[in-house]
């Protein structure tokens, strides 16, 4: 069992901030994903409590140990690159037991290891093989097996499956997520851009922004369990981020608001109502409501917009409206497939659905909904 806990973790090169007040805990056996855009430090963090970077202020804790100044090699921690970076000349079973050899362990042990390893994985037939004679996701499941063996407290992967054509990165996702079950205890964190990957694998998902460390403001925008994120963002940056296709975005003002329900006018004057705990909003502040692309329901409602783009996926068919007064397009999801360009379409955003967002980019709270993550009870609270 192995609890990572980040303390004010900052980090800098030189007069540059790069990550800024980390303060994060990882729980024994927890998946943990890191993601947010380019440049946002994920990958830095990892190397962080791998030991390959320096922390330039703050602590790191590994199982209740202070490890800071400990080297790599004695964290008890296994990472997967995003390079498979195999040694070609060998064989998938010297590859995986070279590190064992180096520890000087007994060749039964070493053998033991690797081969409970390679069963894990569905290797047992290639472990006379070279490198070059692997597939993609082979080469990266050897990868995987050399961390495996050394029975470390905390994997690490860093974007193991970038360099995996679509198809592949589908059958290893889901052999990563099998391999976390049947580790049980043994913590795990995953550096990702990829979405799918954040919400199918995450116990724990920590949103990272760009820039914010030279303003002086917290690297980490949110941290919780996927559908937290997804369905109460805290700000306008984890709403845009989390969610593919990306959440709608819609200008307005405040009309009205009781203690749990907000009524906007949009630009363009269509009114908008939304489930929301509102900390003294005031008449005619100026807000943006975000509603998801499935959320928005063509065919009925008060609102107009006019068809100016169609994408037909099969299974769906995903409508882009020009609503008047808004620059951005209203992207709903589930149109019908005789939509054509052109054509004006009824739509409803419906309250549970609705958020709002402060000038500032915060978030108002969200009352729960039945598939919500819960989090708590929100306070009655006055609109002035």
């Amino acid at each position: 069992m192995s609890r990572i806990e980040l303390r004010n973790v900052h980090k800098r090169y030189g007069n540059v901030a790069v990550l800024h007040d980390i303060n994060l805990t990882i729980e024994p056996g927890e998946f943990c994903v890191f993601i947010g855009p380019s440049g946002c430090g994920k990958s830095t963090l990892l190397r962080l409590i791998a030991g390959l970077e320096e922390i330039s202020s703050g602590e790191l804790h590994i199982d209740g140990r202070m490890v800071n100044d400990l080297p790599p090699a004695q964290r008890n921690v296994a990472m997967v690159f995003q390079s498979y970076a195999l040694y070609p000349h060998m064989s998938v079973y010297e590859n995986m037991a070279f590190g064992l050899r180096h520890q000087k362990l007994a060749s039964g042990e070493i053998d033991s290891r690797v081969q409970a390893a390679a069963k894990s994985l569905h290797l047992e037939g290639l472990l006379e093989r070279k490198p070059k004679a692997l597939s993609g996701g082979q080469r990266q499941r050897v990868a995987i097996g050399r961390a495996i063996v050394r029975n470390p407290k905390v994997f690490l992967f860093d974007e193991p499956l970038s360099n995996l054509d679509a198809a592949l990165r589908i059958q290893t996702r889901v052999e990563i997520a099998r391999l976390h079950r049947d580790l049980g205890s043994v913590s795990m964190v995953y550096v990702t851009h990829d979405q799918v990957e954040a919400m199918t694998l995450a116990d724990k998902i920590v949103l990272l922004r760009p820039d914010t460390a030279a303003k002086g403001l917290p690297s980490v925008a949110q941290v919780g369990h996927p559908l937290e994120l997804y369905h109460h963002p805290r700000n306008l940056f984890v709403a845009g981020f989390i969610g593919s296709p990306s959440m709608n975005f819609l200008q307005g003002q405040v009309l009205s608001c009781t203690s749990n329900r907000v009524r906007v006018r949009l630009a363009g004057g269509q009114e908008v109502l939304a489930d929301a705990v509102a900390p003294q909003l005031h008449a005619d502040e100026p807000v943006t409501v975000g509603v998801r692309p499935e959320h928005v329901q063509l065919g009925q409602g008060a609102g107009r917009g006019v068809v100016s783009h169609l994408e037909h996926l099969g299974e769906t068919t995903q409508v882009y409206l020009q609503v008047p007064g808004q620059q951005a397009l209203l992207l709903a999801k589930g149109g019908s497939p005789s939509l054509k360009l052109g054509d004006t379409v009824p739509f409803e955003l419906p309250a549970q659905h609705v958020h709002v967002f402060r000038a500032d980019g915060d978030a108002l709270r969200r009352p729960a909904q039945p598939h919500d993550v819960q989090h708590g009870t929100p306070a009655r609270i006055a609109c002035a």
